[in-house]
Protein backbone atom coordinates (compact mmCIF):
# COMPACT_ATOMS: atom_id res chain seq x y z
CA UNK A 1 0.00 0.00 0.00
CA UNK A 2 2.77 2.21 -0.82
CA UNK A 3 2.27 5.65 -2.80
CA UNK A 4 3.94 4.66 -5.85
CA UNK A 5 2.69 0.88 -6.25
CA UNK A 6 -0.81 2.32 -5.59
CA UNK A 7 -0.30 5.10 -8.58
CA UNK A 8 1.39 2.51 -10.46
CA UNK A 9 -1.76 0.38 -10.27
CA UNK A 10 -4.34 3.23 -10.99
CA UNK A 11 -2.94 4.13 -13.95
CA UNK A 12 -2.54 0.37 -15.01
CA UNK A 13 -4.46 -1.79 -13.40
CA UNK A 14 -7.61 -2.73 -15.29
CA UNK A 15 -9.87 -2.98 -12.72
CA UNK A 16 -8.65 0.41 -11.39
CA UNK A 17 -9.44 1.66 -14.86
CA UNK A 18 -12.69 0.26 -14.82
CA UNK A 19 -13.94 1.95 -11.30
CA UNK A 20 -12.21 5.60 -12.87
CA UNK A 21 -13.74 5.23 -16.47
CA UNK A 22 -16.51 7.58 -17.65
CA UNK A 23 -18.81 4.86 -18.74
CA UNK A 24 -18.19 2.75 -15.94
CA UNK A 25 -22.00 2.31 -14.54
CA UNK A 26 -22.52 1.11 -18.02
CA UNK A 27 -19.98 -0.79 -18.07
CA UNK A 28 -19.94 -3.00 -15.03
CA UNK A 29 -23.95 -3.25 -14.70
CA UNK A 30 -23.70 -4.94 -18.53
CA UNK A 31 -20.71 -7.29 -17.90
CA UNK A 32 -22.19 -8.61 -14.84
CA UNK A 33 -26.08 -9.35 -15.91
CA UNK A 34 -24.37 -10.91 -18.83
CA UNK A 35 -21.65 -12.54 -17.85
CA UNK A 36 -21.19 -12.71 -13.86
CA UNK A 37 -25.19 -13.78 -12.82
CA UNK A 38 -25.52 -16.71 -15.16
CA UNK A 39 -21.99 -17.97 -14.97
CA UNK A 40 -21.18 -17.34 -18.81
CA UNK A 41 -17.74 -18.33 -19.49
CA UNK A 42 -18.02 -16.93 -22.97
CA UNK A 43 -19.86 -15.48 -25.24
CA UNK A 44 -20.15 -15.10 -29.26
CA UNK A 45 -19.48 -11.48 -30.41
CA UNK A 46 -23.36 -11.07 -32.31
CA UNK A 47 -24.91 -12.31 -29.34
CA UNK A 48 -22.98 -10.28 -26.71
CA UNK A 49 -23.25 -6.99 -29.71
CA UNK A 50 -27.27 -7.82 -29.78
CA UNK A 51 -27.56 -7.38 -26.05
CA UNK A 52 -25.17 -4.70 -25.09
CA UNK A 53 -27.50 -3.17 -28.37
CA UNK A 54 -31.02 -3.72 -26.31
CA UNK A 55 -29.27 -1.54 -23.10
CA UNK A 56 -28.44 1.07 -25.26
CA UNK A 57 -31.50 1.29 -26.42
CA UNK A 58 -33.24 1.44 -23.20
CA UNK A 59 -30.65 3.97 -21.54
CA UNK A 60 -30.68 6.16 -24.41
CA UNK A 61 -35.17 6.28 -24.11
CA UNK A 62 -34.11 7.28 -20.64
CA UNK A 63 -31.20 9.53 -20.23
CA UNK A 64 -31.43 10.44 -23.88
CA UNK A 65 -30.51 10.42 -27.83
CA UNK A 66 -27.02 11.68 -27.23
CA UNK A 67 -25.92 9.10 -24.56
CA UNK A 68 -24.05 6.51 -25.67
CA UNK A 69 -23.63 7.58 -29.43
CA UNK A 70 -21.40 4.61 -30.43
CA UNK A 71 -22.36 1.02 -31.64
CA UNK A 72 -22.18 -1.67 -29.38
CA UNK A 73 -19.36 -3.59 -31.38
CA UNK A 74 -17.21 -0.41 -31.30
CA UNK A 75 -17.83 -0.45 -27.49
CA UNK A 76 -16.96 -4.22 -27.10
CA UNK A 77 -13.75 -3.72 -29.11
CA UNK A 78 -13.01 -0.84 -26.63
CA UNK A 79 -13.64 -2.68 -23.81
CA UNK A 80 -11.43 -5.94 -25.04
CA UNK A 81 -8.31 -3.78 -26.44
CA UNK A 82 -4.81 -3.61 -24.48
CA UNK A 83 -5.68 -0.11 -23.46
CA UNK A 84 -8.44 -1.14 -21.28
CA UNK A 85 -8.69 -5.03 -20.63
CA UNK A 86 -11.61 -5.62 -19.71
CA UNK A 87 -13.28 -7.92 -21.99
CA UNK A 88 -10.90 -10.72 -23.65
CA UNK A 89 -11.60 -10.90 -27.28
CA UNK A 90 -10.14 -14.54 -28.92
CA UNK A 91 -11.16 -17.06 -31.70
CA UNK A 92 -11.60 -20.56 -31.30
CA UNK A 93 -10.67 -23.25 -33.36
CA UNK A 94 -13.23 -23.86 -36.27
CA UNK A 95 -14.94 -20.19 -36.35
CA UNK A 96 -14.25 -17.13 -37.55
CA UNK A 97 -16.88 -15.34 -34.98
CA UNK A 98 -14.86 -13.73 -31.77
CA UNK A 99 -16.12 -14.83 -28.53
CA UNK A 100 -15.62 -12.99 -25.58
CA UNK A 101 -14.89 -13.09 -21.46
CA UNK A 102 -14.77 -10.75 -18.55
CA UNK A 103 -10.82 -10.59 -16.99
CA UNK A 104 -9.70 -11.77 -13.66
CA UNK A 105 -9.53 -7.88 -12.85
CA UNK A 106 -13.23 -6.88 -13.95
CA UNK A 107 -14.39 -9.81 -12.06
CA UNK A 108 -12.56 -8.39 -9.19
CA UNK A 109 -13.74 -4.72 -9.53
CA UNK A 110 -17.21 -5.60 -10.04
CA UNK A 111 -17.17 -7.95 -6.95
CA UNK A 112 -15.77 -4.75 -4.89
CA UNK A 113 -18.67 -2.63 -6.32
CA UNK A 114 -21.15 -5.62 -4.98
CA UNK A 115 -19.49 -5.26 -1.71
CA UNK A 116 -20.58 -1.07 -1.34
CA UNK A 117 -24.07 -2.48 -0.98
CA UNK A 118 -25.79 -2.50 2.48
CA UNK A 119 -25.43 -6.17 3.50
CA UNK A 120 -28.34 -7.18 5.39
CA UNK A 121 -26.99 -10.22 7.03
CA UNK A 122 -22.97 -10.75 7.87
CA UNK A 123 -22.23 -14.48 8.77
CA UNK A 124 -19.37 -13.90 11.50
CA UNK A 125 -20.60 -17.21 13.70
CA UNK A 126 -20.24 -19.52 10.57
CA UNK A 127 -16.58 -17.85 9.81
CA UNK A 128 -15.32 -18.59 12.92
CA UNK A 129 -16.80 -21.95 13.29
CA UNK A 130 -15.03 -22.49 9.37
CA UNK A 131 -11.36 -21.36 11.48
CA UNK A 132 -12.07 -23.42 14.14
CA UNK A 133 -12.55 -26.45 12.29
CA UNK A 134 -9.79 -25.48 9.72
CA UNK A 135 -6.99 -25.50 12.26
CA UNK A 136 -8.22 -28.13 14.05
CA UNK A 137 -7.86 -30.39 10.83
CA UNK A 138 -4.61 -28.54 9.97
CA UNK A 139 -2.76 -29.26 13.43
CA UNK A 140 -3.70 -32.81 13.61
CA UNK A 141 -3.29 -33.75 10.59
CA UNK A 142 0.18 -32.68 10.72
CA UNK A 143 1.10 -34.33 13.84
CA UNK A 144 4.00 -36.18 14.00
CA UNK A 145 3.32 -37.94 16.47
CA UNK A 146 1.34 -40.89 16.39
CA UNK A 147 0.36 -41.79 19.94
CA UNK A 148 -0.78 -37.62 20.17
CA UNK A 149 -2.61 -38.36 17.27
CA UNK A 150 -4.39 -41.50 18.77
CA UNK A 151 -5.57 -39.92 21.90
CA UNK A 152 -7.46 -36.91 19.48
CA UNK A 153 -9.12 -39.24 17.70
CA UNK A 154 -10.32 -41.18 20.77
CA UNK A 155 -11.27 -38.15 22.05
CA UNK A 156 -13.39 -37.04 19.19
CA UNK A 157 -15.19 -40.87 19.50
CA UNK A 158 -15.98 -40.00 22.72
CA UNK A 159 -17.87 -36.60 21.93
CA UNK A 160 -19.23 -39.02 18.99
CA UNK A 161 -20.48 -41.72 21.90
CA UNK A 162 -21.74 -38.97 24.29
CA UNK A 163 -23.93 -37.41 21.72
CA UNK A 164 -25.39 -40.75 19.93
CA UNK A 165 -26.53 -41.56 23.78
CA UNK A 166 -28.04 -37.76 24.19
CA UNK A 167 -30.15 -38.39 20.94
CA UNK A 168 -31.07 -41.90 22.17
CA UNK A 169 -32.57 -40.39 25.30
CA UNK A 170 -34.39 -37.83 22.71
CA UNK A 171 -31.53 -35.36 23.76
CA UNK A 172 -32.12 -33.63 19.90
CA UNK A 173 -30.45 -30.31 19.29
CA UNK A 174 -31.18 -27.86 16.70
CA UNK A 175 -30.22 -25.27 15.05
CA UNK A 176 -31.84 -21.41 15.81
CA UNK A 177 -33.10 -19.85 12.30
CA UNK A 178 -30.36 -17.08 12.89
CA UNK A 179 -27.86 -19.52 12.67
CA UNK A 180 -28.92 -21.28 9.76
CA UNK A 181 -29.32 -18.16 7.88
CA UNK A 182 -25.40 -17.17 8.99
CA UNK A 183 -24.16 -20.38 7.70
CA UNK A 184 -26.55 -20.70 4.90
CA UNK A 185 -25.32 -16.97 3.70
CA UNK A 186 -21.66 -18.04 4.25
CA UNK A 187 -21.66 -21.01 1.65
CA UNK A 188 -23.20 -18.62 -1.14
CA UNK A 189 -20.67 -16.46 -0.49
CA UNK A 190 -17.95 -19.71 -0.49
CA UNK A 191 -19.50 -20.73 -3.87
CA UNK A 192 -19.27 -17.62 -5.38
CA UNK A 193 -15.98 -16.55 -4.49
CA UNK A 194 -14.69 -19.99 -5.80
CA UNK A 195 -16.33 -19.19 -9.60
CA UNK A 196 -14.00 -16.22 -9.12
CA UNK A 197 -11.16 -18.05 -8.47
CA UNK A 198 -11.45 -20.11 -11.28
CA UNK A 199 -11.25 -17.40 -13.26
CA UNK A 200 -8.20 -16.35 -12.37
CA UNK A 201 -6.25 -19.95 -12.32
CA UNK A 202 -7.52 -19.86 -16.18
CA UNK A 203 -5.59 -16.45 -16.71
CA UNK A 204 -2.78 -17.47 -14.79
CA UNK A 205 -2.41 -20.66 -17.43
CA UNK A 206 -3.17 -18.53 -20.23
CA UNK A 207 -0.14 -15.96 -19.05
CA UNK A 208 1.88 -19.42 -19.22
CA UNK A 209 0.77 -20.26 -22.43
CA UNK A 210 1.42 -16.51 -23.81
CA UNK A 211 4.86 -17.05 -22.21
CA UNK A 212 6.03 -20.29 -23.94
CA UNK A 213 4.41 -18.88 -27.46
CA UNK A 214 7.05 -16.13 -26.55
CA UNK A 215 9.85 -18.04 -25.99
CA UNK A 216 9.39 -20.24 -29.52
CA UNK A 217 8.82 -17.70 -31.71
CA UNK A 218 12.18 -15.49 -30.15
CA UNK A 219 14.29 -18.42 -29.13
CA UNK A 220 17.86 -19.00 -31.28
CA UNK A 221 19.08 -21.87 -29.53
CA UNK A 222 18.81 -25.34 -29.85
CA UNK A 223 15.30 -27.48 -30.11
CA UNK A 224 15.98 -29.55 -27.20
CA UNK A 225 17.14 -26.73 -24.63
CA UNK A 226 13.97 -25.31 -25.49
CA UNK A 227 12.21 -28.28 -24.88
CA UNK A 228 13.67 -29.34 -21.71
CA UNK A 229 13.36 -25.43 -20.48
CA UNK A 230 9.29 -25.46 -21.30
CA UNK A 231 8.81 -29.10 -20.25
CA UNK A 232 10.15 -27.92 -16.88
CA UNK A 233 7.76 -24.94 -16.80
CA UNK A 234 4.99 -27.02 -17.38
CA UNK A 235 6.34 -29.56 -14.83
CA UNK A 236 6.91 -26.75 -12.11
CA UNK A 237 3.36 -25.56 -12.66
CA UNK A 238 1.84 -28.85 -12.35
CA UNK A 239 3.31 -29.89 -9.56
CA UNK A 240 2.97 -26.56 -7.93
CA UNK A 241 0.68 -25.79 -4.78
CA UNK A 242 -2.19 -23.96 -7.23
CA UNK A 243 -1.42 -27.23 -9.83
CA UNK A 244 -1.89 -29.51 -7.31
CA UNK A 245 -4.69 -27.53 -5.58
CA UNK A 246 -6.56 -27.50 -8.60
CA UNK A 247 -6.05 -31.12 -9.40
CA UNK A 248 -7.13 -32.28 -6.43
CA UNK A 249 -10.29 -30.55 -6.14
CA UNK A 250 -11.15 -31.50 -9.98
CA UNK A 251 -10.34 -35.06 -9.34
CA UNK A 252 -13.00 -35.01 -5.85
CA UNK A 253 -15.94 -32.78 -8.44
CA UNK A 254 -15.88 -35.31 -10.88
CA UNK A 255 -16.24 -38.19 -8.44
CA UNK A 256 -19.85 -39.54 -8.71
CA UNK A 257 -20.51 -40.28 -5.73
CA UNK A 258 -19.67 -36.54 -4.77
CA UNK A 259 -21.94 -34.90 -7.22
CA UNK A 260 -24.90 -37.10 -6.14
CA UNK A 261 -23.77 -35.92 -2.04
CA UNK A 262 -23.52 -32.21 -3.14
CA UNK A 263 -27.31 -32.55 -4.87
CA UNK A 264 -29.10 -34.34 -1.84
CA UNK A 265 -27.36 -31.66 0.52
CA UNK A 266 -28.20 -28.35 -1.28
CA UNK A 267 -31.51 -29.77 -2.00
CA UNK A 268 -31.75 -30.24 1.82
CA UNK A 269 -30.68 -26.98 2.66
CA UNK A 270 -33.01 -25.51 0.22
CA UNK A 271 -36.07 -26.70 1.82
CA UNK A 272 -34.99 -25.21 5.25
CA UNK A 273 -37.43 -22.80 6.08
CA UNK A 274 -35.71 -20.32 7.55
CA UNK A 275 -33.29 -20.37 4.01
CA UNK A 276 -36.69 -20.23 1.98
CA UNK A 277 -37.69 -17.20 4.13
CA UNK A 278 -34.63 -15.64 1.87
CA UNK A 279 -35.96 -16.59 -1.32
CA UNK A 280 -32.49 -17.35 -2.22
CA UNK A 281 -31.31 -17.63 -5.81
CA UNK A 282 -32.15 -21.13 -7.90
CA UNK A 283 -28.99 -21.42 -9.41
CA UNK A 284 -27.14 -22.29 -6.38
CA UNK A 285 -28.98 -25.33 -6.07
CA UNK A 286 -26.74 -26.23 -9.16
CA UNK A 287 -24.11 -24.44 -7.91
CA UNK A 288 -21.71 -27.27 -8.02
CA UNK A 289 -22.54 -27.57 -12.17
CA UNK A 290 -21.11 -24.22 -12.12
CA UNK A 291 -17.99 -25.43 -10.72
CA UNK A 292 -17.20 -28.45 -13.19
CA UNK A 293 -18.08 -25.82 -15.89
CA UNK A 294 -15.70 -23.48 -14.84
CA UNK A 295 -13.46 -26.30 -14.05
CA UNK A 296 -13.32 -27.19 -17.88
CA UNK A 297 -12.65 -23.94 -19.18
CA UNK A 298 -9.72 -24.16 -17.14
CA UNK A 299 -8.83 -28.09 -18.04
CA UNK A 300 -9.19 -26.63 -22.00
CA UNK A 301 -6.43 -23.97 -21.33
CA UNK A 302 -4.14 -26.40 -20.26
CA UNK A 303 -4.82 -29.11 -23.10
CA UNK A 304 -4.36 -26.15 -25.54
CA UNK A 305 -0.80 -25.71 -23.95
CA UNK A 306 0.21 -29.26 -24.27
CA UNK A 307 -1.27 -29.35 -28.21
CA UNK A 308 1.28 -26.28 -28.96
CA UNK A 309 3.79 -28.39 -27.48
CA UNK A 310 2.88 -31.27 -29.69
CA UNK A 311 2.65 -29.31 -32.44
CA UNK A 312 6.07 -28.07 -31.74
CA UNK A 313 7.48 -31.76 -31.67
CA UNK A 314 6.47 -32.64 -34.54
CA UNK A 315 9.66 -33.22 -36.22
CA UNK A 316 8.31 -33.16 -39.78
CA UNK A 317 6.65 -30.38 -39.75
CA UNK A 318 9.75 -28.24 -38.20
CA UNK A 319 11.45 -29.52 -40.85
CA UNK A 320 9.48 -28.50 -43.67
CA UNK A 321 8.40 -25.29 -42.71
CA UNK A 322 11.86 -24.06 -41.24
CA UNK A 323 12.00 -21.02 -43.83
CA UNK A 324 8.32 -19.99 -43.25
CA UNK A 325 9.23 -20.23 -39.19
CA UNK A 326 12.35 -18.42 -39.40
CA UNK A 327 10.37 -15.20 -40.85
CA UNK A 328 7.60 -15.62 -38.77
CA UNK A 329 9.96 -15.83 -35.55
CA UNK A 330 11.33 -12.55 -37.05
CA UNK A 331 8.03 -10.87 -37.64
CA UNK A 332 6.67 -11.99 -34.22
CA UNK A 333 10.35 -10.86 -32.51
CA UNK A 334 9.97 -7.47 -34.07
CA UNK A 335 6.09 -6.99 -32.77
CA UNK A 336 6.76 -8.14 -29.61
CA UNK A 337 9.41 -5.49 -29.01
CA UNK A 338 6.81 -2.74 -30.53
CA UNK A 339 3.87 -3.59 -28.21
CA UNK A 340 4.70 -1.70 -26.00
CA UNK A 341 5.30 1.53 -27.54
CA UNK A 342 3.65 0.66 -31.79
CA UNK A 343 3.79 3.52 -33.87
CA UNK A 344 1.73 6.39 -34.31
CA UNK A 345 -1.22 5.76 -37.20
CA UNK A 346 -1.12 3.30 -39.89
CA UNK A 347 2.14 1.66 -39.99
CA UNK A 348 1.93 -1.34 -42.81
CA UNK A 349 -0.78 -0.91 -45.16
CA UNK A 350 -2.78 -3.97 -46.69
CA UNK A 351 -4.80 -4.10 -49.63
CA UNK A 352 -6.19 -7.12 -49.05
CA UNK A 353 -6.48 -10.54 -46.03
CA UNK A 354 -6.63 -13.22 -49.40
CA UNK A 355 -5.90 -12.56 -53.49
CA UNK A 356 -8.40 -12.56 -55.89
CA UNK A 357 -7.98 -15.33 -58.37
CA UNK A 358 -10.28 -15.07 -61.38
CA UNK A 359 -9.62 -17.58 -64.08
CA UNK A 360 -10.73 -16.67 -67.56
CA UNK A 361 -11.80 -20.47 -68.55
CA UNK A 362 -13.83 -20.99 -65.28
CA UNK A 363 -16.22 -18.22 -66.94
CA UNK A 364 -19.30 -19.75 -68.69
CA UNK A 365 -20.16 -19.54 -72.02
CA UNK A 366 -22.60 -16.42 -73.51
CA UNK A 367 -26.57 -17.88 -73.52
CA UNK A 368 -28.64 -16.00 -75.13
CA UNK A 369 -31.94 -15.29 -73.11
CA UNK A 370 -35.11 -17.52 -74.06
CA UNK A 371 -37.57 -14.98 -75.65
CA UNK A 372 -40.93 -16.59 -74.86
CA UNK A 373 -43.83 -16.07 -77.73
CA UNK A 374 -46.89 -14.92 -76.10
CA UNK A 375 -50.15 -15.08 -77.59
CA UNK A 376 -52.10 -12.53 -76.39
CA UNK A 377 -55.53 -13.33 -78.34
CA UNK A 378 -57.46 -15.79 -75.71
CA UNK A 379 -60.35 -17.13 -77.35
CA UNK A 380 -63.34 -16.32 -75.64
CA UNK A 381 -64.96 -19.52 -73.44
CA UNK A 382 -68.82 -18.14 -73.70
CA UNK A 383 -70.61 -18.99 -70.83
CA UNK A 384 -69.06 -22.40 -70.23
CA UNK A 385 -68.72 -23.38 -66.64
CA UNK A 386 -65.19 -24.04 -66.39
CA UNK A 387 -64.88 -26.08 -63.04
CA UNK A 388 -62.45 -24.11 -60.45
CA UNK A 389 -62.16 -27.45 -57.94
CA UNK A 390 -57.96 -27.83 -59.06
CA UNK A 391 -57.64 -24.46 -57.95
CA UNK A 392 -58.31 -25.92 -54.51
CA UNK A 393 -56.81 -29.53 -54.67
CA UNK A 394 -53.68 -28.44 -52.89
CA UNK A 395 -51.90 -30.81 -50.92
CA UNK A 396 -49.40 -29.04 -48.22
CA UNK A 397 -46.41 -31.66 -46.42
CA UNK A 398 -45.46 -30.98 -43.50
CA UNK A 399 -41.76 -30.82 -43.33
CA UNK A 400 -41.31 -30.37 -39.50
CA UNK A 401 -43.29 -33.50 -38.89
CA UNK A 402 -41.16 -36.16 -41.38
CA UNK A 403 -38.13 -34.41 -39.63
CA UNK A 404 -39.13 -35.18 -36.28
CA UNK A 405 -39.79 -38.88 -37.14
CA UNK A 406 -36.47 -39.32 -38.44
CA UNK A 407 -35.26 -37.86 -35.41
CA UNK A 408 -37.28 -40.62 -33.40
CA UNK A 409 -35.83 -43.42 -35.02
CA UNK A 410 -32.36 -42.37 -34.42
CA UNK A 411 -32.56 -42.12 -30.71
CA UNK A 412 -32.14 -45.61 -30.97
CA UNK A 413 -30.11 -46.52 -33.85
CA UNK A 414 -27.72 -45.23 -35.90
CA UNK A 415 -28.84 -44.86 -38.85
CA UNK A 416 -32.54 -46.39 -40.98
CA UNK A 417 -33.34 -46.29 -44.30
CA UNK A 418 -36.42 -44.63 -45.82
CA UNK A 419 -37.60 -48.19 -46.94
CA UNK A 420 -37.87 -49.01 -42.74
CA UNK A 421 -38.55 -45.23 -41.76
CA UNK A 422 -41.86 -45.93 -44.52
CA UNK A 423 -42.66 -48.97 -43.13
CA UNK A 424 -43.06 -47.76 -39.83
CA UNK A 425 -44.69 -44.47 -40.41
CA UNK A 426 -46.60 -45.05 -43.67
CA UNK A 427 -47.17 -42.04 -46.68
CA UNK A 428 -50.60 -40.11 -45.95
CA UNK A 429 -49.47 -38.20 -48.98
CA UNK A 430 -48.44 -40.01 -51.48
CA UNK A 431 -45.50 -39.15 -54.01
CA UNK A 432 -45.61 -35.28 -52.37
CA UNK A 433 -44.65 -36.54 -49.27
CA UNK A 434 -42.15 -39.03 -51.02
CA UNK A 435 -40.42 -36.36 -52.14
CA UNK A 436 -39.88 -33.94 -49.17
CA UNK A 437 -37.97 -36.86 -47.42
CA UNK A 438 -35.45 -36.82 -50.13
CA UNK A 439 -35.36 -33.35 -49.98
CA UNK A 440 -34.36 -33.61 -46.45
CA UNK A 441 -31.99 -36.56 -47.14
CA UNK A 442 -29.99 -33.95 -49.50
CA UNK A 443 -30.11 -31.24 -46.98
CA UNK A 444 -28.04 -33.02 -44.60
CA UNK A 445 -24.71 -33.94 -45.78
CA UNK A 446 -24.15 -37.15 -43.24
CA UNK A 447 -27.24 -38.32 -44.96
CA UNK A 448 -26.94 -41.01 -47.46
CA UNK A 449 -28.22 -41.54 -50.96
CA UNK A 450 -26.50 -44.18 -53.10
CA UNK A 451 -27.93 -43.86 -57.08
CA UNK A 452 -26.12 -47.83 -57.18
CA UNK A 453 -28.35 -49.37 -55.50
CA UNK A 454 -32.28 -49.41 -56.14
CA UNK A 455 -35.44 -49.85 -53.36
CA UNK A 456 -39.14 -49.68 -53.91
CA UNK A 457 -41.51 -48.11 -51.63
CA UNK A 458 -45.07 -48.36 -52.07
CA UNK A 459 -48.38 -46.57 -50.38
CA UNK A 460 -52.27 -46.17 -50.69
CA UNK A 461 -53.13 -43.61 -52.42
CA UNK A 462 -56.77 -41.60 -52.12
CA UNK A 463 -58.29 -43.54 -54.29
CA UNK A 464 -57.85 -47.12 -52.62
CA UNK A 465 -54.96 -47.44 -55.14
CA UNK A 466 -51.40 -49.43 -54.77
CA UNK A 467 -48.56 -47.13 -56.44
CA UNK A 468 -44.78 -48.29 -56.03
CA UNK A 469 -41.86 -46.42 -56.78
CA UNK A 470 -38.71 -47.51 -57.76
CA UNK A 471 -35.89 -44.86 -56.60
CA UNK A 472 -32.20 -44.77 -54.84
CA UNK A 473 -31.65 -46.20 -51.92
CA UNK A 474 -31.78 -43.26 -49.13
CA UNK A 475 -30.09 -43.93 -45.57
CA UNK A 476 -30.30 -41.50 -43.06
CA UNK A 477 -27.39 -41.25 -40.20
CA UNK A 478 -27.43 -39.89 -36.76
CA UNK A 479 -24.97 -37.31 -36.94
CA UNK A 480 -22.24 -36.95 -34.38
CA UNK A 481 -23.06 -36.32 -30.64
CA UNK A 482 -23.59 -32.38 -30.35
CA UNK A 483 -25.81 -30.85 -27.34
CA UNK A 484 -26.62 -27.72 -29.62
CA UNK A 485 -27.51 -29.68 -32.37
CA UNK A 486 -29.49 -32.11 -30.31
CA UNK A 487 -31.86 -29.29 -28.69
CA UNK A 488 -32.46 -27.69 -32.02
CA UNK A 489 -33.75 -30.51 -33.22
CA UNK A 490 -37.26 -30.54 -34.73
CA UNK A 491 -40.31 -31.27 -32.01
CA UNK A 492 -37.54 -30.16 -29.52
CA UNK A 493 -36.62 -33.87 -29.15
CA UNK A 494 -33.33 -34.38 -27.21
Amino acid sequence: MEYQTLETLRTSHPAWRLLRADNGALIASFLDRVFLKPNVRQMQESELARQLDDDLYRLRRQLGEDRFPREAKLYLDDWASDKNGWLRKRYVAGSDEAQFDITPATETALAWLSSLGRRSFISTESRLRTIFDLLRDLIADTEPDGAVRIAELKRRRAAIDAEISRLKTGDVPMLDDAVIRDRFHLIVETAHSLLSDFRALEQNFRELDRDVRIRISSWEGRKGDLLERILGERDAITESDQGRSFRAFYDLLMSTDRQDELTELLERMLALDPVRSLQPDRRIRRVHYDWLIAAEATQRTIAKLSGELRRYLDEKTWLENRRILRLLQQIEARAIEISATPPPGDFMPLDAMAPEIVVPLDRPLFTPPLKPDLDDDVPGTGDDDVPADALFDLVHVDKTRLQAQIWRALQSQDQISLAELVATHPLELGLAELVTYLSIASDDPNNVINDSARTSIGWTDAEGLTRRATMPLVVFVRPPSDATEAENAPGGLP
